[in-house]
């Protein structure tokens, strides 16, 4: 007996949920700050690399944690982990045309 396809779980959904994702300090998503640098997808597991900008971010725990609870309302999505990793380091070349007009900044 074959059972019912769950719901296909793609880069595109998950990196759409990520851009729901923001740091509490800066009206940007994580996405568009740089800061995510890949998704792995297993079956029904999600699995995101990501940094903040700075290692003595205070949001740490709760950036994390919003992103894990995010990943987990993608449909077909079982569970998920947040990895925070600190090389390559981030910096404000990372982030996108938009992130920057939206923070004010130029490219450098």
């Amino acid at each position: 007996m074959k059972s019912i396809q769950a719901t296909a779980i793609t880069e595109e959904n998950i990196y759409s949920a990520l851009r729901e994702c923001y740091d509490p300090e800066v009206p940007v998503d994580i996405v568009s700050l740089g800061l995510v640098y890949g998704v792995t997808i297993v079956d029904n597991w999600v699995g995101v690399k990501m940094t903040l900008t700075s290692p003595g971010c205070p949001a740490s725990n709760i950036i994390s944690q919003r992103v894990k609870e995010r990943l987990k309302k993608v449909p077909g999505v079982g569970d998920a982990d947040v990895r925070i990793v600190w090389q390559p380091e981030w910096d404000a070349n990372r982030m996108s045309d938009e992130a920057r007009k939206k923070l004010g900044m130029k490219k450098q």
